[in-house]
């Protein structure tokens, strides 16, 4: 029994006509049926779109008084709903009814025809949607459906260019409060998501689901062409372009097109001459963040890509991978005059220039020609007399890497190559070479023809 007064007779009406059920007022658009005027009033600017609440600080404008009210407590921070268990605060009361489903696992709405369960009514209905793809929002501007209203809102940020979250640190804009949420985190520190495996930290639970897959091997999006698969769905929509040959991303510059926007953006880079990520060692600049990353291991020593044959160690798996074909014997390319065999097919391309006798390479100053642009980099040092190679022993400096390790054998007294014959050891592969002619008796430059013909001309 109710026991609510009212001070007025038309509270009393009001009231009556709640526990009644009785509905009075009819909407002239959608025929929906309401039991007070004020309630038909508030939903009729469904239809006009009328927002006369607005935000004093974003000037966002609402339906109701009570929507501005929540939206408020985004600016103010303001979250009045504690959770008992976990202490985490709410801004609405319906958002902590939510959250408390978590400690007890429930999930009351499941899926007729999937099974899968939901903690929302208004999740499961959403997800409904799935099996009829049904997408009632639409964009008027690129006609772009979507299955919920909010996900349509937040997509005409697209067009408008609205940040309405900021940071407070560098002022970086966001079309989502949660994107705002997850990028405070790069200020914090704080990666709450923690792998169980391997105990790194991630910044979402997205990134950590996707993470646990590089441990249980789970590639669940597969091409339906070549059945490769992925982690991501992204990156099979990615893959896929190889396929179809679609390059959405076309740089403004020269119109040279790229499958990935993160790609084209590195690309660009040519252009603009940036060079965003720079060693702290040496200063070096570099337009990739991967880039930087494998030339540090130059100051650290750090080799992580091991061969399984030899143990030797190389900075990138791309020059192990080159590494490898010395054990295997493998030379896929293959010279079309003179059948020579390649492990690469930079080594092919640069052999050929033996049979054309061409040299693209030429030095400025003395006009020297070479095949090869490393080669004509090292002999331009000839004339600036750059020895960016030192000795850490004794300050030697060298033009090469080569000559600089040779040199190091000096002091550390090791003599790597050694005579088959007698056991006798050098400091370079040459050096051996020459000293085996001794037991072999070979005589490549015919030196004894040549002294004995002079003994023969002065008789």
């Amino acid at each position: 029994m109710c026991v609510k007064e009212y001070a007025q007779a038309n509270g009393v009406v009001k009231l009556l006509r709640l526990h009644s059920g009785e509905r009075h007022y009819t909407c002239a658009v959608c025929n929906k049926e309401f039991t007070l005027a004020s309630y038909l009033e508030t939903h009729q600017r469904m239809h006009t779109g009328d927002r006369p609440f607005t935000c004093t600080v974003c000037n966002k404008g609402f339906a109701h008084t009570s929507t501005l009210k929540v939206h408020q407590r985004i600016h103010t921070g303001e979250k009045p709903y504690p959770c008992a268990v976990c202490n985490k605060r709410f801004t609405q009361s319906s958002h902590l009814k939510d959250h408390l489903i978590i400690h007890t696992g429930e999930k009351p709405y499941t899926c007729a025809i999937c099974n899968k369960g939901f903690t929302q009514a208004s999740s499961l209905k959403v997800h409904q949607m799935i099996h009829t793809s049904e997408k009632p929002y639409t964009c008027e501007m690129c006609d772009k459906g979507f299955t919920q209203a909010s996900d349509l809102e937040i997509h005409k940020r697209i067009h408008t260019g609205e940040k309405p979250y900021t940071c407070a640190v560098c002022n970086k804009g966001f079309t989502r409060h949660t994107d705002l949420k997850v990028h405070r985190r790069i200020h914090t520190g704080q990666k709450p998501f923690t792998c169980t495996v391997c105990n790194k930290g991630f910044n979402r639970p997205s990134d950590i689901k996707v993470h646990r897959r590089i441990h249980t091997g789970e590639k669940p999006y597969t091409c339906a062409i070549c059945n490769k698969g992925f982690t991501k769905a992204s990156s099979l929509k990615v893959h896929q372009r190889i396929h179809t040959g679609e390059k959405a991303y076309r740089c403004k510059v020269c119109n040279k097109g790229f499958t990935q926007a993160s790609s084209l953006k590195v690309h660009q880079r040519i252009h603009t001459g940036e060079k965003a990520y720079r060693c702290k060692v040496c200063n070096k600049g570099f337009t990739q963040a991967s880039s930087l990353k494998v030339h540090q291991r130059m100051h650290t020593g750090e080799r992580p890509h091991t061969c399984t044959v030899c143990y030797k160690g190389f900075t990138q798996a791309s020059y192990l991978k080159q590494h490898q074909i010395i054990h295997t014997g493998e030379k896929y390319y293959r010279c079309s005059v003179c059948n020579k065999g390649f492990t690469q097919a930079s080594h092919l391309k640069q052999h050929q220039i033996v049979h054309t006798g061409e040299k693209p390479y030429r030095c400025a100053v003395c006009y020297k020609g070479f095949t090869q642009d490393s080669s004509l980099k090292k002999h331009q040092r000839i004339h600036t007399g750059e020895k960016p190679y030192t000795c850490a022993v004794c300050n030697k400096g060298f033009t090469r890497a080569f000559h600089l390790n040779s040199h190091q054998l000096i002091h550390t007294g090791e003599k790597p190559y050694t005579c088959a014959v007698c056991n006798k050891g050098f400091t370079r592969a040459s050096y051996l070479k020459v000293h085996q002619r001794i037991h072999t008796g070979e005589n490549p430059y015919n030196v004894m023809c040549v002294t004995r013909n002079f003994h023969e001309n002065t008789l």
